[in-house]
């Protein structure tokens, strides 16, 4: 029996310079964010400046999560209670949590078997839902056709926030992923492309939105402060007319991305090395079938995603339960059951009813979704291979019926 022994959720230390960095902070006792010297930069307000330089974006706040900054895109788009907001049927708890906890109500729509969001469904369920809002969520990585995405929520109207957990550093036609809505979040939870545990971004062009989201994160009346600041009119009537939600980000986190950040673009060609490696492994797998990678999509192969279609629903669980015997972490994304991070459309209790996705539950029903650490080696890849292999045959696979 072949044997995989390195562990799927373990991550790069944190780098010897943010470690530094951090400790430096601590020594000063000054860790939140509006506690600096006369004239001094704090470690969040350098962060910002650093993460809207890289996106060459005017405006970014570092925010205390990315399901925060998702929170507070939406309420500075515009969304009101009872509104319908379009998102990805195909996506992860916190993004529909987001929506609720706006007051919008979400619109699910269908997934193509590419793993991005099926345009003509889109189309349909804004027309039937008069939703003006999409919350985009580039789930596990994949981007759809952002130039027809636009184009079309431009035709009808619909504000896009793009949620950008697992693209940070991607691109679409050179562009950057959250560089197309009005607004759009990343987050630097642990199993994110930076790393401090929790946290995230908001980033945006637009004056309002920012100055929104500046009192929305708690800035009391030092919002003046901020580094990347919309003209100071702006805050004129939003100041007194927006809630304080507490959603900063503190200067020890941040202290914490700023290194990370340098070196951002340089882990994520490791990652996609090593995807590509994982990718040839299991494309000679009987049966597979991979997501089609677009010429115009520069990704970040921080996991990778694969369908056994001919595989029935009870096989998938001794599947994963055999190869988890052996050192290889998988999850099966049509479970009946969530578990850990993963969950699916039907399991989210507390949404209307979805209506029919039977696009996406044939899909998500074949799907297996697993991470690549930066922590592997390329050659890792042909051993994970050999155990999928190795229990496939042991299931009979493809000889099953469809």
């Amino acid at each position: 029996m072949k044997r995989f022994t390195k562990p799927f959720t373990q991550q790069l230390p944190i780098p010897e310079s943010a470690i530094s960095s951090a400790v430096e902070v601590m020594q000063t006792g000054r860790l939140h964010r509006y506690n600096t010297l006369d004239g001094e930069r704090s470690e969040a307000d350098l962060l910002d400046m650093q993460f809207a330089q890289y996106l060459d974006m005017k405006y970014c706040l570092s925010c205390a999560s990315g399901g925060y900054a998702l929170y507070v895109a939406l309420l500075c788009a515009g969304v009101k209670s009872g509104d319908a907001v379009l998102c990805n049927a195909f996506t992860l708890a916190p993004v529909p949590g987001a929506i609720n906890n706006a007051g919008g109500k979400p619109v699910l729509v269908e997934t193509t078997d590419d793993l991005t969001i099926d345009m003509a469904d889109l189309a349909d369920k804004a027309a039937i839902s008069g939703a003006r809002f999409l919350l985009l969520s580039h789930m596990r990585g994949h981007l759809v056709d952002m130039d027809a995405l636009m184009a079309l929520c431009d035709e009808k109207g619909i504000v896009v926030i793009e949620d950008c957990a697992h693209t940070m550093g991607a691109s679409w036609n050179g562009k950057k992923s959250g560089t197309f809505g009005l607004v759009s979040c990343f987050s630097t939870q642990t199993y994110k492309h930076i790393n401090s545990g929790e946290g995230g971004f908001l980033v945006t062009n637009d004056d309002e939105v920012m100055a929104k989201a500046i009192i929305y994160s708690g800035s009391y009346m030092l919002f003046d402060r901020h580094p990347t600041l919309p003209p100071i009119e702006t805050f004129k009537t939003i100041a007194t007319a927006t809630p304080n939600y507490s959603g900063r980000m503190d200067n020890l986190r941040a202290a914490i991305l700023r290194p990370q950040l340098s070196s951002l673009d340089k882990q994520c060609e490791r990652w996609n090395a090593l995807y590509g490696a994982f990718e040839s492994a299991l494309a000679v797998l009987p049966g597979i079938r991979l997501p089609v990678r677009p010429e115009a999509e520069h990704f970040v192969g921080s996991s990778i995603q694969f369908a056994f279609p001919q595989l029935t629903n009870a096989d998938f669980p001794t599947l994963i339960q055999e190869c988890e015997k052996r050192g290889v972490t998988m999850k099966w994304l049509g479970d009946t059951s969530p578990s850990g991070y993963s969950s699916k459309y039907d399991h989210w209790a507390y949404l209307d009813s979805p209506g029919q996705l039977s696009q996406t539950e044939r899909v998500l029903g074949a799907l297996l979704d697993m991470r690549i650490p930066l922590t592997f080696e390329e050659s890792d890849s042909t051993l994970i291979a050999a155990v999928i292999s190795e229990v496939l045959e042991e299931l009979g696979y493809p000889h099953k019926s469809a």
